[in-house]
């Protein structure tokens, strides 16, 4: 009877040893990694106190899904200029920018903004914030809803933390998708020079070049995360990336 059950025995014994192999193995000071994909419905501890003003949508609406982080902010880089002479227009444009650049440059650049909701980051800005800017384009217009973008950050809709993390992901600024709470602790206390995100423990908002990158405040269910008009930091933690 004993040897019958010897296989089993030890197919248990080894699945112990094992699994305890792993626990010794996972240090708690490595840093975290991004999850596998869950369910795009409610995650567990994921708030947003301002979600009511943030034209939420149900888990089953129609939006196709992101790119991964990094993949949308080498898109940006590999568009390149436009083939050919610049057009009268193009110059301008870069005038404009390029004078913003020069007006701001003691607070770390303003961007701009352009009609259709995409931030610009102005001529001669650092290569994180260019990254962190198209991590922002890309996500600006999609869907809002409770706990998307936590799962993975590959997603069809984000809450406020989710928005962040993904932009802040673009410029290899986070590795997981983060809650407002967690992004309390993230980086190092008080206001950068180009980067400020702005959280407590119900909602995150950055600010990036003077552009404010928010949930709450769009024009509409699909109007754009970034937006020109200001609002008061008081009630919430500021926090910055280093040199940033």
């Amino acid at each position: 009877m004993l040897r019958g059950k010897r296989p089993a025995v030890l197919a248990a014994a080894l699945a112990g040893v094992c699994a305890a192999v792993f626990l010794i193995a996972r240090d708690p000071s490595d840093p975290p990694v991004q999850q596998a994909a869950i369910s795009r419905g409610a995650v567990a501890g994921v708030r947003d106190t301002e979600a009511a003003q943030a034209f939420p949508e149900a888990a089953d609406s129609s939006h196709r899904d992101a790119e991964d982080p990094a993949a949308a902010a080498a898109s940006a880089e590999d568009s390149g200029p436009s083939p050919g002479a610049p057009s009268d227009a193009e110059v301008r444009r870069d005038v404009r920018q390029l004078e913003r650049y020069n007006r701001g440059l003691k607070r770390g650049g303003t961007l701009g903004v352009t009609a259709k909701g995409d931030a610009e980051a102005p001529i001669g800005s650092p290569g994180v914030i260019g990254d962190i800017v198209a991590g922002g384009n890309a996500i600006a217009r999609f869907p809002y809803r409770l706990g998307g973008g936590h799962g993975s950050f590959v997603d069809n809709a984000y809450d406020c933390s989710g928005s962040v993390s993904y932009a802040l992901a673009a410029a290899g600024l986070l590795q997981a998708p983060l809650t407002s709470g967690d992004l309390m602790k993230w980086g190092k206390p008080g206001p950068g020079r180009w980067l400020t995100v702005y959280a407590n423990p119900g909602h995150v908002y950055m600010v990036v070049g003077g552009l404010r990158f928010d949930t709450s405040g769009r024009a509409g269910r699909r109007g754009s995360r970034w937006q020109s008009a200001d609002r008061p930091g008081t009630g919430f933690v500021a926090r910055h990336w280093p040199g940033y």
